[in-house]
């Protein structure tokens, strides 16, 4: 007697196909995106903001003052111009820095998964010492070296985070290149620049994509730590780590101060995190399928 095969049932909850999984994160992390950033931009254009202006007479006003929506802070300065310039600066940041890291962890990630022999070695090996050293230690001793600014904070995250993307990539290229059609392009002598560049970067492009969002997340905070500590930003220059570093002697006076950087910094991470988890959810879903 044959069994009877179990067919799930067709409801409510039944599993949706693999290619719409997840759209709702990703929609979510793109609308919280456009909303703060493009928000900051229209307040930076046609908002007037001076994020310098002092008013000692309205110092650490609470949230909803006349005039000031968000409060001020110790110096009267009006805590949604601050927050709007911190953000623009933190956002810069963490692009400049990301790109950076993704340009030179895709490039040593693909040139250890293609190479042969001792150079594969030597940069494998180059990728497991970079990685050895803690990183925030290792930016911060650059940062004292350099000196503060805008391009010495992002080269300086760049320089430092680089091996976690080159893992990464190396990681996903050497599986892609045992792929039959890949072996079969070497064996018809196709070079190995060209079979990477056709053929294994865009087997990983949702790789990289996911990557870019996770790091860009993990790189705001550490420049939001490296401002909080004093080594990231001029002196003068708003940023969403400074605030925080000024609002600790404020804490019960006006807890808006903490706030105000606070809450933007955990906008913009779950932001990058909700976009990449998607990305990650679509990426395996069409891994599944090829491989099926």
């Amino acid at each position: 007697m044959t069994e009877t095969p179990v067919v799930p049932p067709r409801g409510l909850f039944r599993r949706r196909p693999s290619g719409r999984s997840r759209p709702l994160a990703l929609f979510l992390g793109i609308g919280l995106g456009v909303v703060v950033i493009g928000g900051a931009l229209l307040l930076m254009t046609f908002g007037h903001l001076d994020p310098g202006r002092t008013a000692p007479v309205d110092r650490l006003k609470g949230l909803g003052t006349t005039g000031h929506v968000l409060g001020t802070d110790q110096l009267g300065r009006d805590m949604l111009a601050r927050g709007v310039a911190g953000l623009r600066w933190s956002v810069a940041v963490g692009v400049v820095s990301t790109c950076l890291v993704s340009g030179i962890g895709t490039v040593v990630g693909l040139w250890a998964a293609s190479a042969r022999g001792l150079v594969r070695v030597l940069l494998t090996r180059l990728i497991d010492m970079s990685l050895s050293f803690p990183s925030l230690v290792l930016a911060v001793t650059i940062m004292a070296i350099v000196g503060r600014g805008f391009w010495a904070l992002s080269l300086t995250l760049g320089l430092v985070s680089w091996p976690i993307f080159a893992r990464v990539v190396y990681a996903e290229a050497i599986g892609l290149m045992k792929r039959e059609y890949i072996l079969a392009a070497r064996l018809l002598g196709v070079s190995g620049l060209r079979t990477v560049v056709t053929h294994v970067l865009p087997g990983i492009r949702n790789t990289l994509l996911v990557m870019w969002a996770f790091m860009f997340a993990d790189l705001l905070i550490a420049e939001s730590g490296l401002s909080f500590l004093g080594l990231g930003v001029p002196l003068g220059t708003p940023s969403l780590g400074g605030m925080l570093a000024e609002s600790r002697e404020y804490l019960a006076q006006a807890p808006h101060m903490v706030l105000v950087p606070g809450l933007t910094i955990v906008v913009i991470v779950v932001t990058a995190n909700l976009i990449g988890d998607a990305l990650s959810s679509r990426s395996h879903n069409v891994t599944a399928v090829v491989n099926r």
